[in-house]
């Protein structure tokens, strides 16, 4: 009877997302199947056998997964130097992090692009200290995407890591030393295994962003080099081609909850070797 009572409060919360989220998107993914002809995936046979989608997938997995990278080479030493940090500093630190959350993806994105600018702040602070004679081309370029990317996902790769590393028992990587361990040694088979559930929760939440991401890529490389979130919004609003994008949705779909499930099934199996 209780659980019954506990059932019923959540009846509200399930509605609403059955209502907002799961009736849309199964109408999406029924439009990727609907022809003429009846129920096919002749869609999908299409969009695999096109030499040009095939490149915009690997652009879109190349970048999220550069993204997450330079992301996480930023984000681990400073999760450790938050856990180190005490008073007005982790004060500092935690409003460095969430502040930027607070503003929306479009400042943050925009931003990026008029650093990037041939007479942006980068490139004349490059020609001032003499290392350039002219503008180096950085706006709409992957590695400009990859770095206003990275930034803006910062975030969500820090808190996770710094979470874990809040809880970590100090004195273990001591005692490895203690017992002539090398600094090497310790990070590799002390720290770094103690730390991995929250390197591969932030890492799940970095690449399910990036992969999806739309109005970054459209700010800082524009329509030269696409991605799927891209494809999916001149689908829909440009060439008015509905099973196209509900195609490419279903398949942006599909690696999001490949990465969510598989990133689950990596900490359950990290949190039970520890």
């Amino acid at each position: 009877m209780r659980g019954e009572r506990i059932f019923l409060l959540a009846v509200p919360a399930l509605a609403f997302l059955l209502i907002i989220y799961a009736v849309p998107l199964a109408m999406l993914l029924a439009k990727s199947v609907q022809t003429p002809a009846g129920l096919s995936l002749s869609e999908y046979a299409s969009f695999f056998a096109d030499d040009y989608n095939i490149r915009v997938l690997t652009r879109t997995l190349r970048v999220a997964g550069l993204t997450t990278l330079l992301a996480l080479l930023i984000a681990y030493p400073t999760a450790f130097a938050m856990s180190r940090a005490k008073g007005p500093m982790l004060t500092v630190f935690l409003v460095a992090l969430v502040l930027p959350m607070s503003l929306g993806v479009v400042v943050k994105a925009f931003a990026w692009s008029i650093l990037f600018r041939a007479n942006g702040f980068l490139n004349s602070t490059l020609q001032w200290i003499g290392l350039t004679e002219k503008p180096v081309r950085m706006l709409f370029t992957e590695t400009a995407l990859v770095v206003g990317a990275a930034n803006v996902f910062l975030p969500f790769m820090v808190l996770p890591i710094y979470a874990v590393v809040r809880q970590m028992d100090n004195r273990l990587p001591e005692a490895a030393a203690s017992l002539g361990a090398t600094p090497l040694f310790r990070f590799f088979h002390v720290t770094l295994p103690l730390t991995l559930p929250g390197v591969v929760a932030g890492s799940a939440f970095t690449f399910s962003m990036a992969i999806s991401m739309y109005v970054i890529p459209s700010l800082i490389v524009g329509e030269r080099q696409q991605t799927l979130s891209m494809l999916i919004a001149r689908s829909f609003l440009y060439l008015r081609n509905e099973p196209l994008g509900s195609t490419i949705s279903a398949v942006l779909l599909a690696i999001a909850v490949f990465v969510v499930v598989f990133s689950s099934w990596l900490a359950r199996r990290l949190g039970a070797r520890q």
